[in-house]
């Protein structure tokens, strides 16, 4: 028994050193695996004064988790109501999280401090999500809400960037001179809801705070209004406010042009070889151009017969187009000479050049009839086709069936422009005038026009 025993033993101890060789010889190592990963957002433990706490004095707020936690940009995600004039002062330690109000506290007055997501734990990130912390001064806390939506009047979608602003102020001039009595973020879809209201009148506004200071200032940047003040009570109607900028953003600086080249050549857009039936044909010039003769430029077919032409310049006098009565699957023959174009320098096109394309079939296109259910002739609807930002055709709405045979396949974005003033773009609003901006819907379905397709929708907006 005892030679077994021993037998046992050796052979135990040889099969553990060949796996731990084995294990060396493949240069593994191995460690100890941690435990699961931690996805628990922080948790409450105390505040002080306590949440919901009636008859409030003091100017400091403590809140307490159960483990250790940062604020991620305060400044920006974290949203007090009533807004105060001062900025107060918000900091973390450990798993505290502490607020010093530097504003004198209002009389029977609920406050709340939304945090957003901007409560984190140290180790993972976890938010604590839309934690709202509310106390007041008063007896009771005011349960009041008002909900709604900002939409981009010119698109009809939502940038939630944009702060939706609350004044008990009935001054029209509030918005521009004083900071707002409450102040509520947007979602991703453009709603938002304020809370713990009292009851009254309120003036209501739409701002993207361009500057920072909660105030309407200047007209580039994005703004609405309600045309009348808001009643808010036990119950509310949605409000929906569409948002516009008077004046567009310019953007950077312009770049410094270049130098004029020492020669004056022409280029033409992807494409162009093969002609739209809708659109001019376009010609580029790498300098702007001083001297355009059109007579020097002529449009033949295919049997060199002339066709009638018109040209324009732009404005940079660095592009011509060229708008005929095109036919389908037809050669085209420009041909110009070198005293057509010339730069300011002098410049003229090298050689008398001839540019051959053929224009494009009804079969190229899509055939597209949309039938709408619910549409509203009387302001004067305009039917967009949407790629991107660029509004690549517009057409005016006369009926509730709109059909047409040439439209280039692609996928759209679909969009209803209101276009009130019947002058064929959209307008901007203007506070100064109450005026309100003209109203664009996107449809959440998007058009993939295929060619010599039939493309049939039902919309109903």
């Amino acid at each position: 028994m005892r030679s077994t025993h021993i037998l046992f033993t050796v052979l135990t101890v040889s099969i553990l050193y060949i796996v731990a060789v084995s294990n060396m010889s493949c240069g593994q190592i191995g460690f100890p695996t941690g435990g699961p990963k931690d996805s628990i957002a922080p948790r409450l433990v105390n505040a002080s004064p306590a949440l919901n706490s009636t008859q409030v004095t003091g100017n400091k707020i403590t809140l307490t988790f159960d483990e250790y936690v940062e604020l991620k940009d305060p400044q920006t995600n974290v949203l007090i109501s009533p807004f105060p004039k001062k900025t107060p002062a918000v900091d973390f330690k450990l798993k505290t999280v502490t607020i010093k109000l530097k504003d004198s506290l209002l009389p029977n007055t609920t406050y709340s401090i939304n945090f957003g997501n901007a409560i984190v734990d140290i180790n993972e990130g976890n938010p604590y999500k839309n934690f709202t912390y509310v106390f007041t001064t008063g007896d009771f806390i005011d349960s009041f809400k008002l909900e709604g939506k900002v939409l981009l009047a010119e698109t009809g979608k939502a940038d939630s960037t944009v702060l939706a602003l609350l004044y008990r102020s009935p001054d029209d001039s509030a918005i521009q001179k004083n900071k707002p009595d409450y102040v509520a973020k947007l979602s991703g879809d453009g709603s938002f809801t304020f809370k713990n209201l009292p009851a009254g009148n309120f003036k209501i506004y739409a701002l993207k705070d361009g500057d920072g200071g909660k105030t309407y200032n200047s007209k580039k940047e994005i703004f609405a209004f309600a045309d009348t003040a808001i009643t808010v009570s036990e119950k509310n109607e949605p409000i929906i406010l569409y948002a516009s900028a008077l004046e567009k953003e310019t953007g950077t600086a312009p770049a410094k042009p270049a130098p004029p080249a020492k020669k004056l050549v022409f280029t033409l857009p992807p494409g162009a070889l093969m002609q739209d039936l809708l659109n001019p044909f376009v010609l580029g010039f790498n300098n702007p151009l001083k001297d355009f003769d059109p007579a020097k430029l002529i449009l033949r077919d295919t049997n060199f017969s002339p066709i009638p032409a018109t040209w324009t310049i732009d404005s940079s006098r660095k592009k011509i187009e060229l708008a005929a009565k095109w036919q389908e699957a037809m050669e085209y023959r420009l041909i110009f000479d070198t005293t057509a174009v010339s730069d300011s320098a002098g410049n003229r096109l090298a050689k008398t050049d001839t540019i051959r394309f053929t224009t494009k079939q009804q079969s190229d296109y899509g055939n597209v009839v949309l039938r709408f259910s619910n549409l509203d002739l009387a302001k004067k609807p305009v039917l967009q086709f949407v790629q991107g930002d660029a509004i690549m055709k517009s057409y005016p709405l006369t009926a509730m069936e709109w059909s047409n045979k040439f439209i280039n396949p692609g996928e759209y974005d679909i969009r209803i422009l209101y276009d009130t003033n019947n002058n064929g773009k959209w307008d901007p609003g203007d506070y100064s005038k109450k005026l309100q901006p003209e109203k664009a819907i996107t449809l959440t379905l998007k058009l993939a026009v295929k060619a010599d397709w039939d493309n049939e929708r039902d919309i109903k907006l």
